[in-house]
């Protein structure tokens, strides 16, 4: 008997454990891992200076540790909210690291920045609408808002030519031309002005006779050859014949 109400003990020990056991330790869903951002690993070009400011951490008020230049290269290292924006970690090649804020970079790996870098280029002006606009070509090879910028491209650099001729023609000192034993349009073609266009491929054509610059055409030939059929082909072959005509005519002039 006594062996009997032992047994019957231990089983309600165990029963009792069990249930206060299960009580305690309720079943817990497994952990789930977040996914990485599909931005992180990913390269980006900042394009937008007003917002490329580097900070030390994902914020708007953040100190700023420096503002990148049109053009820097960074590698997205994480994503993050603050502020109403989205910020990107980066490293900033060759050196550095930091948050910037999204909108400032623009990359392939993003859905419609092609879209959004040709409306930055059309909204701008000056050198800065030339030099975006270099970057867009670069960037976004096969844009199908390649054609357009194409014929804007040229038509900035014909309109900069103009310029560039009449600043030139002021600025060179005609009594050191005549002093020197240099070329007139040598003089023309050094002129520090062009230097900046040179280095992102932009080539100017020059006549001494008209002391004119003219652009030479580069995109609208593009849009020509690749663009065959298109509005802006069409265009572009009309601006192609003008500065024909205008370099014959100068020749004559020049006879």
């Amino acid at each position: 008997m006594k062996l009997v109400l032992t047994a019957i003990f231990v089983c309600l020990t165990v029963h009792i454990t069990d249930s206060f056991s299960q009580t305690r330790r309720p079943n817990r869903p497994a952990a789930t891992v977040a996914a990485k951002p599909r931005e992180v690993g990913q390269m980006a070009y900042v394009m937008d200076e007003t917002l490329s400011v580097l900070r030390p951490k994902p914020s708007l008020f953040a100190v700023p540790m420096q503002r990148m230049r049109r053009g820097r290269v960074v590698k997205i290292l994480g994503v993050a909210e603050a502020d109403g924006v989205k910020f990107y970690r980066v490293a900033a090649i060759p050196t550095g690291s930091g948050w910037v804020q999204a909108d400032a970079v623009f990359g392939k790996f993003r859905e419609g920045d092609d879209a959004r870098l040709a409306r930055l280029v059309q909204s701008m002006s000056g050198f800065d609408q030339i030099e975006t606009a270099t970057e867009f070509f670069n960037l976004f090879p096969a844009s199908q808002f390649r054609a357009p910028i194409l014929l804007l491209y040229g038509d900035l650099l014909e309109d900069t030519a103009a310029k560039l001729s009449r600043d030139a023609t002021r600025a060179l000192s005609r009594a050191e031309m005549a002093a020197s034993a240099a070329p007139l349009h040598s003089y023309y073609l050094n002129y520090v002005s062009l230097d900046r266009y040179r280095r992102i491929g932009i080539t100017f054509l020059f006549n001494p006779t008209m002391k004119q610059f003219h652009y030479d055409g580069a995109s609208w030939k593009e849009l020509v050859q690749k663009h065959a059929g298109s509005n802006e082909a069409a265009e572009a072959q009309k601006r192609l014949d003008s500065l024909k005509e205008k370099m014959a005519r100068q020749l004559e002039t020049r006879n």
